[in-house]
């Protein structure tokens, strides 16, 4: 179980842990995962793992895939818009992403009726509840309507990510020995929540097609709700709304001070930069795979398949950052994440100009093998930034902070799906001429490569090491912002496939 290093067990640890698991070797294995839950449900309160799982494993995890599969279809076979079209409108949709700081300052600073976390989930699935069963039952909806809807879907599990952020927060600090298994938590719900989602998700789409979907997808909005209606939350009963106005403003100078430091603001304009610079075509890519003659012309269900694969493949990633790369420096790592990326976009140039068929490699197995690869190398590109990101975080507005840096990440992924678009449309990709597909992706893998003359915007540092000068931490803005009983969001290295 993770956590256990930072202690050492008694005597009387063992001998309870004995009493409570089986002794047979297989049996405990197997039931390990069973005994994991009910400790974390007695020491946290079983309502709090509930809505990790409901939010991480049902709202971001399987609804999370159902959505992108189904929002792929919809716009392809309900709205019928062009790939540079719906290049841009993915990249409308994410906008409730780039404002997190708004709903982690919120959450943090404006209690309602007393509570601070359950009025917001609440909302946040009241508004998904509506965005989907909107979409799901008007037919013939006008695209302008449908992305409002699906914005305010994206809004509502950006809400429900940010607080749920918050108590994990605040369990870690009255239980810092689990602090790490809430962490496993977090990342083992969105895992599989993803895969399974994934792996039905085509199915779903070709028996009850893209609107079937998004009524399925109330599901998972409501039961975010029903996380605000049980969540165990102390109530309080008074609070002083007059200084709502000056906690905005004391975070806001707090982070306006760290910003205007050489050791953070050069960071996040790599990042900024390094997604913005990677053009995305995924859209063109997903329109070929199923619409081109000369494509492969693949089912929704095996479009769901690879994507569940390609989960795999990002999980993977993960894992061996954790136990192999963590403790190389950002600028190496980032380096030849930056190198690999560029050379697994190739497979994609190798799939659209059919030279795999030529090797006698089948379509199918290629496109395996390149999204594996492809969120492997992505996910190893994403970890050191998000340690990164979590190092640049100030004392006493951490999390509010860390999603800033996410919402600069997320307008970076935002530039790159819109400058995808215009890529396509001058191309004249469209949903039935991919004559300069190919182009557009050598174009792409080409300008993969230009981060890399931006890496010394990067610190060579130990990633073990403290990044922030002492003039940043120990600034009175920093300091004001400080309360003993003040809950900020925690910087989960997982919690990103949210993005």
């Amino acid at each position: 179980m993770m956590g256990e290093e930072e202690r050492l067990p008694t005597h009387s640890d063992e001998v309870q842990e004995n009493e409570q698991q089986p002794k047979n070797g297989i049996r405990s294995s197997c039931c390990a995962p069973i005994y994991w839950f009910k400790m974390l449900a007695k020491e946290l309160h079983w309502s709090f793992v509930f809505g990790v799982i409901i939010v991480y494993g049902m709202s971001q995890g399987l609804g999370g895939a159902l959505a992108r599969v189904g929002t792929e279809y919809y716009m392809k076979d309900v709205q019928k818009v062009q790939p540079s079209e719906a290049q841009v409108y993915s990249g409308i949709t994410s906008i409730p992403w780039i404002v997190k700081p708004l709903w982690g300052l919120l959450t943090d600073v404006l209690p309602i009726s007393g509570y601070q976390r359950r009025p917001y989930f609440v909302f946040a699935g009241s508004l998904g509840v509506i965005a989907m069963l909107f979409l799901s039952l008007h037919k013939e909806l006008h695209i302008v309507l449908a992305l409002l809807a699906l914005t305010a879907g994206s809004a509502s599990v950006a809400i429900a990510d940010v607080t749920v952020d918050a108590c994990v927060a605040q369990k870690s600090g009255s239980h810092p020995s689990l602090a790490a298994d809430m962490q496993s938590l977090c990342a083992l719900s969105s895992s599989i929540g993803a895969l399974v989602g994934f792996s039905f998700s085509g199915i779903f789409v070709h028996l009850i097609g893209p609107q079937g979907v998004y009524g399925l997808l109330t599901l998972p909005a409501g039961l975010v709700f029903i996380v605000g209606i049980l969540l165990k939350e102390p109530r309080t009963s008074s609070f002083a709304y007059e200084q709502i106005n000056q906690s905005f403003l004391n975070a806001g100078k707090a982070m306006w001070k760290t910003l205007k430091c050489p050791d953070v603001w050069r960071p996040c304009l790599y990042m900024y930069l390094s997604f913005s610079v990677s053009l995305n075509i995924s859209e063109g890519m997903f329109y070929w795979a199923t619409d081109s003659e000369a494509g492969p012309s693949f089912s929704k269900e095996i479009i769901g398949y690879v994507m569940a694969i390609g989960s795999i493949g990002s999980l993977l990633g993960a894992i061996l950052y954790q136990y192999g790369l963590k403790d190389y420096p950002f600028r190496d790592l980032l380096f030849w994440a930056q190198i690999l990326s560029c050379l697994s976009g190739m497979l994609d140039l190798v799939l659209v100009l059919r030279w795999n068929l030529k090797l006698g490699i089948p379509d199918y197995f290629f496109v395996v093998i390149d999204a594996s690869v492809s969120q492997m190398i992505g996910r190893l590109k994403w970890m050191p930034l998000l340690v990164l990101s979590s190092k640049l975080c100030p004392p006493g507005i951490e999390g509010t902070f860390f999603a800033l840096l996410m919402s600069i990440d997320n307008a970076g992924l935002l530039t790159s799906s819109w400058l995808g678009g215009l890529l396509l449309h001058i191309l004249n990709v469209t949903r039935t001429e991919f004559g300069n597909f190919w182009l557009a992706i050598m174009i792409r893998n080409v300008l993969r490569i230009s981060p890399l003359f931006l890496l010394f915007l990067v610190p060579r540092t130990d990633p073990n090491a403290s990044i922030l000068p002492d003039e940043v931490l120990n600034s009175k803005e920093v300091a004001e912002t400080r309360a003993p009983d003040n809950v900020e969001l925690v910087a989960l290295v997982e919690s990103v496939d949210g993005r």
